[in-house]
């Protein structure tokens, strides 16, 4: 109550590295930015009928799921999508209803997809944010690009990174936890597992019988079983909407639950984060709740 406010606050213009570090960064607070990325070409160029001159026939990656969740918790597992390699115009096909499926199709790679598989489109944005590479010291360990239908969510989780999330098309809805409402938060562990497609086109899940278990929250905060976890009803959950050409500062280890429009198109930028005293406060809180939902 002392420190986050009821709402994310704007800032009209992208900040000094000094200041952004000093006022955002160091105190661990999310803010939207508007104006940082207004120079970028992106913003006019990336139509459906560029991103097919430009991109077209490549082969990408392409996370399918029959529910839109992936990366969730499923009928007690912990359910990653099928990632499919597929021409990236049939599934801009599919996004745009030219072509009709039962299943949920996103391009949300996270391992730097941006220049890993899309090193066309670099040009039209920026390889990093120059004053965010300056108030941190480093540049990001990812670049990611996402487009997707608006029934792909992601569900709640958490970073361990410093998240510049630029919108350049449609919306974002975030809804965001500060990492102080650990305590609020249930964590359980889950055999993790896959969504594979059976010869008659349906998913099964199948398990990743090596892997070891892991851990996840299972409650969806937009609709909360408060009488399964009624500790989640003294959380205080922020929510906004980021619009195209705005960008959100995500701070790291805090909690986001990610829903959007209809072929949103977003680039973001993962810094790694400093494991520093606010990383050891939030390991100490972390097992001190572990500790008491123990006794």
């Amino acid at each position: 109550e002392l420190v986050w406010t009821e709402s994310i606050p704007y800032l009209d213009r992208p900040p000094s590295p000094l200041e952004f570090y000093r006022e955002w960064v160091s105190p661990n607070k999310p803010c939207i930015i508007q104006n940082a990325i207004s120079h970028w070409p992106a913003l006019k160029k990336w139509t459906s009928m560029y991103l097919r001159e430009v991109v077209g026939p490549k082969v990408v990656s392409v996370a399918v799921t029959p529910n839109g969740y992936a990366d969730a918790v499923f009928q007690d597992r912990f359910v990653m999508p099928e990632e499919r390699q597929m021409p990236f115009m049939d599934f801009l096909d599919i996004v745009e209803k030219k072509v009709t499926s039962p299943n949920v199709f996103y391009v949300q790679k996270q391992c730097s997809n941006l220049t890993e598989e899309f090193p066309e489109l670099v040009c039209d944005v920026q390889p990093d944010i120059p004053w965010m590479s300056e108030a941190l010291g480093k540049k990001p360990d990812a670049v990611n690009f996402w487009l997707g239908e608006s029934a792909a969510v992601t569900s709640l989780h958490k970073d361990h990174y410093e998240n510049l999330y630029c919108v350049i098309s449609g919306e974002k809805h975030f809804l965001l936890h500060p990492p102080s409402d650990r305590p609020f938060i249930p964590y359980e562990l889950y055999q993790p597992a896959t969504y594979q497609v059976s010869e008659d086109g349906s998913f099964e899940i199948v398990d990743e019988k090596s892997a070891d278990k892991v851990p996840w929250i299972p409650l969806d905060p937009l609709n909360p079983n408060l009488e399964q976890y009624p500790e989640y009803a003294q959380a205080k959950p922020l929510q906004c909407t980021v619009k195209a050409g705005e960008m959100l500062y995500l701070p790291s280890l805090w909690f986001h639950h990610v829903q959007q429009s209809h072929g949103c198109i977003a680039v973001n930028y993962w810094y790694d984060m400093e494991y520093d005293l606010k990383y050891s406060y939030y390991q100490l809180l972390d097992c001190l709740t572990k500790t008491v939902k123990v006794l």
